[in-house]
């Protein structure tokens, strides 16, 4: 299962959809309290998902929430307009989480890909018999620096040297990290 956000399988919204975001974005950059809710509005149900994924706790994940879109308000005047608002949103989001999770050192990973289990390659036929709640919930229980490189790299699309440059860690940790997320979850699936 690959649930790439930034390779664009997920549908745009429609451009009726996008230019009203772009109006409220700019009635936003005029320090209008309205727009700024309508924003939060729109955004806050796919950004509050995104931080319980990384996150695992709703009470973290409301923090991140709140402090993602703190910065978000900061930073929106260097929205280009160019691409999808939501896709730079997003960005700023993840990079919060990320910024949250090293904050308590969640991100310290030294294991080795010598050392990661093996994983079973039917994950995917797995997943696909169990609903999305069941798999996100599983997803959220995962110990945080599994979840954070099982977030990146299959539900963003980073690859592993990206994912290794923003956590400060190795290419070979990311993969490792990945397995055993993998690995993990298919274990949670086998016994749901």
């Amino acid at each position: 299962m690959h649930l790439n956000k930034r390779e664009g399988n997920r549908k745009d919204p429609p451009i009726e959809e996008k230019d009203v975001l772009l109006q409220i974005v700019e009635e936003c950059r005029n320090g209008s309290r309205n727009a700024q809710k309508k924003l939060y509005d729109a955004l806050s149900p796919k950004m509050f998902a995104l931080c319980i994924r990384y996150m695992g706790d709703r009470d973290t994940a409301e923090d991140v929430l709140q402090d993602g879109f703190v910065t978000l308000f900061t930073k929106l005047d260097t929205f280009s307009g160019e691409g999808s608002f939501e896709g730079w949103a997003r960005k700023i989001f993840v990079n919060t989480a990320l910024m949250s999770l090293r904050k308590v050192d969640a991100l310290k990973m030294s294991e080795d890909l010598d050392s990661a289990w093996n994983v079973s390659s039917d994950l995917t036929t797995q997943i696909q018999n169990i609903g999305y709640k069941e798999l996100m919930k599983m997803i959220s229980e995962l110990p945080s620096g599994y979840r954070t490189v099982f977030n990146m790299s299959v539900i963003e699309g980073y690859n592993h040297k990206e994912i290794a440059a923003a956590l400060g860690i190795t290419e070979t940790t990311s993969r490792s990290q990945l397995l055993r997320a993998r690995n993990m979850l298919q274990e949670k699936i086998k016994k749901y």
